[in-house]
């Protein structure tokens, strides 16, 4: 028995970090990491080289579970508020509707493509109908692409808030397949079903979050046990909201929301320790469900495996997305890339183990098929997410040369933080721009020498500068020790080639430049009151408004969403090239003339 115990830590402490390492590999390759996890876990499975036999499907289902309430936690900690504010209405939309469009239309083709009866066709859409936190979270945040904020807000908010749909129709559609009765089985209890779901897991999730901050500001505990008892109460939440009849998986969310945007103390050390975790939760989620998959058994589905996932690809999650986004004025790049960002990832692999729990015939082969699916969307979606976003013109040039970022633990309501630069060589410190007094660093090290900012003298490229600042001032910092980055971008080409004062009129940008004054706007109100009534008090970094053969760009937004400086682009973006096909354009046509005039969003 200890000797039995003994082995199965060997294996998986030691598939773990064989993993860990062999990302490190995918990076040079630029290989999702996520996908990476997922194939070392069918390696080391029956039909791989290491040959382990696991077909515990309700174990694979309850650490899935476990492990995605943790990650879907630490997404909502880490969402702040005004992405709400950005994108709340089309993304809540999109993770209930689009959802439930995506589900029908992949339904429809999987009854047609692999003649499966319509419950278990569904069913299948279903299963693949939601985009995976996971994948997307970390694509976008940790994979290092600064997107435009609304976009991102969009797709983060949505895969973060999607599952509770597509559990709610695996679940529905699973009793209905079982049940012999086909769709006559339904009544009018379904809406109530979801209302159910989706009410308690919002508000067991809000007061959770409140109660979570309450008992965490009262009590003293040692500081490492403090983020153990977070994820612990994070837990139990998910637990207790799922025992009720609501959505775990939303609870834990809107109380990561809740929690991550208040002053919950100890922060610093509870943000570093949940990455970590969450790391630590998506490796074994994916080496598990990778575990259980028999890639010998592909070979019967794989074909028309593949052909459903290039129609979710390409159909169903485009029209889908199209469809909800129609009344949001969105772009039509903005819409393209939230459709290509609708990564399948452990979510669908977790919702596919349903069937075979329930004994389902024909549930293995479900299975099959929706690992199939993700295999697709992570080598095709997730490997392409970069250029396609670049091609779209959705990534924004980082504004900033932060090397590091530390936020410290101070008494009572003092805010400051650590941070770090590596002054470039381009940077107005190093061209002989004097520091102000309350930029100066407590330390520089050149060289591999430490030294104070008074033995350093003049700062040069490549030092690094370590400053305490209150975090309000780093956009302030990057203008002294930095320089704009990246790819095939700038500032001026992306942000406008002169300033604009957003006190200033329409009018008298038209009449300063010799441009016409665009339709349909009142000229005489100021930039910033014309952002505030074109994008509804949502206006982001990147925004344009077209004014003749020019375009008035958002540059900066403050921390309370008031414009903050303005650019005028004399060179404006084109327009996306894709369009509908021509019958389907004739169809929506009346719909699009609704949204009235078309401004390019970010």
């Amino acid at each position: 028995m200890l000797e039995t115990v003994h082995v199965a830590i060997l294996f998986g402490a030691g598939l773990v970090a064989v993993s860990i390492f062999t990302s490190l590999l995918s990076m040079r390759v630029g290989a999702p990491l996520l996908l990476v996890f997922l194939l070392m876990g069918l390696v080391a499975g029956e039909d791989g080289l290491v040959g382990v036999n696991f077909d515990n499907a309700p174990l694979a289902y309850f650490i899935g579970s476990l492990a995605l309430a943790v990650i879907l936690f630490d997404s909502g900690f880490g969402t702040p508020i005004k992405s709400f504010r950005l994108a709340a209405g089309p993304a809540l939309t999109l993770a209930t509707v689009g959802v439930m469009l995506t589900a029908c239309l992949l339904g429809v083709a999987a009854h047609f493509v692999m003649d499966l009866p319509w419950p278990q066709a569904f069913l299948l859409g279903a299963i693949v109908s939601s985009t995976d936190a996971a994948a997307v979270f970390f694509l976008l945040r940790v994979g290092g692409m600064k997107l435009r904020d609304r976009v991102k807000s969009l797709l983060e908010i949505e895969s973060g808030s999607n599952d509770p749909m597509a559990v709610f129709l695996t679940i529905l559609l699973a009793e209905v397949a079982l049940s012999g009765q086909g769709f006559a089985s339904l009544d009018w209890t379904l809406a109530l079903t979801v209302a159910q779901q989706l009410g308690i897991g919002l508000v067991g999730g809000f007061l959770g979050g409140r109660a979570m901050l309450m008992l965490m500001r009262r009590v003293r505990l040692e500081p490492m046990l403090f983020p153990l008892t977070v994820i612990s109460l994070a837990l139990t939440l998910f637990g207790a909201v799922s025992v009720v009849g609501g959505s775990g998986f939303l609870a834990v969310y809107v109380a990561g929301v809740v929690a991550g945007n208040a002053d919950m103390p100890n922060a610093p050390t509870l943000k570093r320790f949940q990455a970590g975790v969450t790391w630590l939760a998506q490796i074994v989620m994916f080496l598990t469900l990778g575990l259980l998959a028999t890639p010998s058994q592909f070979g019967a589905v794989a074909v028309p495996a593949i052909v459903l996932a290039v129609v979710l690809i390409l159909v169903a999650r485009p029209l889908a997305v199209w469809l909800v986004l129609l009344p949001f004025k969105f772009t039509g790049r903005e819409t393209l890339f939230a459709a290509w960002v609708g990564l399948r990832g452990a979510v669908s692999i977790l919702l596919a183990i349903v069937p075979m729990v329930a004994g389902m015939e024909g549930g293995q082969d479900l299975f099959n098929i929706a690992f199939i699916i993700v295999l697709v969307s992570l080598v095709v979606q997730g490997w392409s997410i970069r250029p396609v976003a670049r091609k779209l013109g959705m990534m924004v040039p980082s504004r900033s040369g932060l090397v590091e970022r530390f936020e410290l633990e101070l008494p009572d309501e003092a805010r400051h933080e650590l941070v770090v630069y590596r002054v470039s060589a381009d940077a107005a410190v190093a061209t002989g721009h004097r520091v102000p007094r309350w930029a100066r660093p407590s330390l520089v090290v050149r060289e591999g020498r430490s030294m104070t900012w008074r033995q350093a003298g003049k700062l040069r490229a490549k030092d690094y500068v370590y400053i305490f600042i209150n975090p309000r001032y780093v956009p302030l910092l990057d203008r002294l020790f930095a320089k704009p980055e990246g790819p095939d971008l700038s500032d001026t080409a992306f942000f406008g080639d002169f300033p604009l004062a957003p006190s200033a009129t329409i009018i008298d940008v038209a009449t300063t430049y010799g441009l016409p004054t665009p339709p349909g706007l009142d000229t005489t109100r100021t930039l910033a009151e014309t952002f505030e009534r074109v994008f509804e008090g949502r206006a982001a970094p990147g925004d344009r408004i077209p004014i003749g053969y020019a375009e008035i760009i958002v540059r900066e937004v403050d921390d309370e969403g008031r414009l903050a400086s303005l650019g005028l682009g004399l060179e404006p973006q084109k327009p996306a090239s894709w369009v509908l096909p021509g019958w389907l354009a004739r169809i929506v046509a009346p719909l699009n003339r609704l949204r009235g005039p078309r401004y390019r969003g970010s």
